[in-house]
């Protein structure tokens, strides 16, 4: 996994995670890679996957079974999904429109754009 410096390996990690929840790799209530697995496939140190671990059970995205492990919770997949469109909606199309003002590009450019992307 390659990591970009602009934000914490943690959070990187938690988004690979939710990935692998979104295209079924984890299914609702199936055990995911213990901590060490996890950082040993990834080559990064286990403090920092704990940290994953710890805000994804924050989120109620996995829960812990003391002495088994971790696993997906039910109803995991909708909540990412909620979270992933809010992050979407309130950070990145907020930079996205900015940028088209800044360059004048019209919403006629871009509606053209993804019509022609849905046709491919």
């Amino acid at each position: 996994m390659d990591f970009k410096e602009s934000r914490p390996i943690y959070l990187q990690i938690a988004d690979k995670i939710c990935g692998e929840i979104l295209t079924g790799k984890f299914a609702e209530n199936e055990r995911i890679p213990s901590v060490r697995e996890y950082a040993s496939g990834l080559e990064v140190n286990a403090n920092t996957v704990v940290r994953s671990y710890d805000f994804l059970q924050n989120k109620d995205i996995i829960f812990n079974k003391r002495g088994i492990g971790y696993f997906v919770a039910e109803g995991a997949a909708e909540k990412i999904l909620q979270m992933r469109r809010e992050m979407f909606m309130n950070e990145q199309l907020k930079d996205f429109f900015n940028e088209i003002d800044i360059l004048k590009i019209s919403i006629n450019e871009i509606v053209e754009l993804y019509n022609q992307r849905n046709k491919s």
